[in-house]
């Protein structure tokens, strides 16, 4: 695991802990952490699925046109 997906990850982490706390100021400590667990897990799927976006070739979406 590199530096960089290190910080991605704390970022998300982070940024969806302050979103709960933005959505309820009361929020009890288990829900701060399923928001951090949650938003931990997100940066990783956005990432997967940006990495696949970058795989597939520019072809595939070129047969796709409407009209």
């Amino acid at each position: 695991m590199g530096i960089g997906k290190l910080i991605e990850e704390v970022a998300g982490a982070v940024a969806a802990e302050d979103a709960i706390e933005a959505v309820d100021p009361n929020a009890g400590i288990l829900t701060k952490a399923a928001a951090a667990v949650a938003g931990f897990e997100g940066v990783n799927k956005l990432a997967d699925v940006l990495k696949e976006k970058e795989e597939q070739p520019a072809a595939d979406n070129s047969g796709d046109q409407n009209g």
